[in-house]
């Protein structure tokens, strides 16, 4: 083989082998930043795989929110109207946080099956849904009939 094509085979390869691990490294990172949505149904379903880390979306059930007057934690159900998932969370919740508002709480479940946030989220306004947690409530066949008339949510919205 000639001087210049073994020159050129080598910078192919190198550019080639650079390319993979700058692919292989991005596909890792990405790996790691991806979080799945489940429903409250899908997670007392079991179709959750242990000890993946994912976010869970639904409505605070009424009546259900405990909070420890020692502490932070706080324990609650969220609910899709077809199942129920208790969740616990220690930290400071958003200020639009109250029953029968719609939440998406990031983080694990445990070997109880009780759901170990580590990030809670509310809804913004009394208007807005987010549109996973309202694909999961049309999903679970409640839509909007499962939200409290009283707040004024909108169909659509």
């Amino acid at each position: 083989m000639k001087p210049h094509r073994r020159k050129k085979l080598g910078i192919i390869i190198f550019i080639t082998l650079g390319l993979s691990a700058a692919v292989g490294l991005t596909l890792y990172a990405l790996k790691q930043n991806i979080n799945m949505f489940f429903t409250p149904t899908q997670v007392a379903e079991g179709k959750v795989p242990d000890g993946q880390h994912f976010r869970i979306g639904g409505m605070v059930k009424d009546g259900s929110i405990a909070r420890e007057e020692d502490s932070l934690s706080v324990n609650f159900v969220t609910t899709d109207f077809v199942s129920e998932v208790p969740i616990h969370y220690v930290g400071i919740l958003p200020d639009l946080f109250r029953e029968g508002q719609g939440i998406v709480a990031e983080g694990r479940v445990d070997s109880s099956g009780v759901f170990q946030a580590s990030k809670v989220l509310a809804k913004h306004d009394e208007n807005y849904m987010s549109p996973e947690v309202k694909a999961a409530l049309d999903a679970a066949g409640t839509g909007a009939q499962g939200v409290m008339p009283s707040e004024g949510y909108k169909p659509g919205y």
